[in-house]
């Protein structure tokens, strides 16, 4: 317990700390003012404030290694994905070339029924090929099966994107394609 002297005491030192505090605020204050004026005066502003502070930022995170060894890692992969699909296009490109010259003047709808098309042996080569292609993309890129559907679901949204885009037909079901 207190005595009344001693409270009286604390009482004052209390005042006198919370004048302190508040001369310190106010001193502070115009110190920040006069900080302000300064930067305003050699042009400084937040804005270019940040934009140090970030490029900083950005640089030493990009000298770091775990950001060299990722930003290597991404682009062998973004490499190797170009090649694959430049392989893939050109294997279609090659595959529907061959397909053609066989039909002579005919294109590929009215030459051949799908069913017939996709049990001929170039049909099948080609299916195996693009199927081993794929997978390993996907092995090499980034490991499973994320739902890119089975060739026969590829196959189908590629011919109806095909027919939408040469004149804006819908694509018929396989039953049609064969009468």
């Amino acid at each position: 317990m207190l005595s009344e002297e001693e409270k009286e005491e604390l009482k004052a030192e209390l005042v006198q700390l919370e004048d302190e505090i508040t001369t310190l605020r106010q001193v502070l204050s115009a110190k920040e003012r006069h900080l302000v004026e300064i930067k305003q005066k050699l042009g400084m502003n937040l804005m270019n404030e940040l934009k140090q502070n970030f490029s900083k930022s950005w640089h030493d995170v990009q000298t770091t290694t775990a950001y060299k060894k990722t930003h290597e890692t991404l682009s062998h992969a973004g490499q190797r994905a170009t090649a694959a699909f430049s392989n893939v296009g050109t294997a279609i490109s090659k595959k529907f070339g061959d397909m053609r010259s066989h039909s002579i003047g005919y294109s590929i709808r009215h030459s051949i029924s799908m069913p017939a098309m996709r049990n001929s042996p170039t049909f099948k080569s080609f299916e195996e090929r693009v199927e081993t292609t794929v997978t390993s993309l996907k092995t090499k890129v980034g490991g499973t099966n994320h739902g890119g559907g089975s060739f026969e679901e590829v196959l189908s949204s590629t011919a109806h994107a095909s027919a939408q885009s040469s004149g804006g037909e819908t694509p018929r079901a396989e039953g049609e394609l064969q009468s």
